[in-house]
């Protein structure tokens, strides 16, 4: 089963994506800022990462650095999620080592097309 983390702060981002993914094959786990996360991600890393363009915390980049310097065997695959297609945000995320974006509010079928274009989702 993969382990998905949604680290937003909007809790109906979180339960929404929860709602669509969460089933047999993926479980989904959430974080309302970037440092809740990090510290999840240390005790035990998700398979699937993605994480809010706007933490309250911290930047999105700095998240995403902080996560690939962990330890550890697993490297999730790592998405930024958007409110508009923000190719600055976009670039300055895959150079911190994200794998791409999805952009919110989300409906079922793009959640789960995006995973699919990410191979995210098995």
């Amino acid at each position: 089963m993969k382990r998905c983390m949604f680290v937003d702060d909007s809790s109906v981002i979180r339960k929404v994506a929860k709602r669509i993914l969460n089933g047999p094959d993926m479980l989904v786990i959430e974080a309302d800022n970037g440092q809740d996360a990090l510290d999840m991600c240390a005790a035990d890393m998700p398979d699937i990462i993605v994480v809010d363009g706007a933490l309250p915390d911290m930047s999105a980049e700095d998240f995403i650095r902080r996560v690939r310097a962990l330890p550890g065997h697993v490297r999730p695959q790592i998405a930024v999620s958007l409110v508009e297609v923000d190719i600055g945000a976009i670039m300055r995320a895959k150079r911190a080592g994200a794998q791409g974006y999805l952009l919110k509010p989300f409906n079922r079928p793009q959640l789960l097309e995006r995973f699919r274009q990410f191979d995210l989702a098995a």
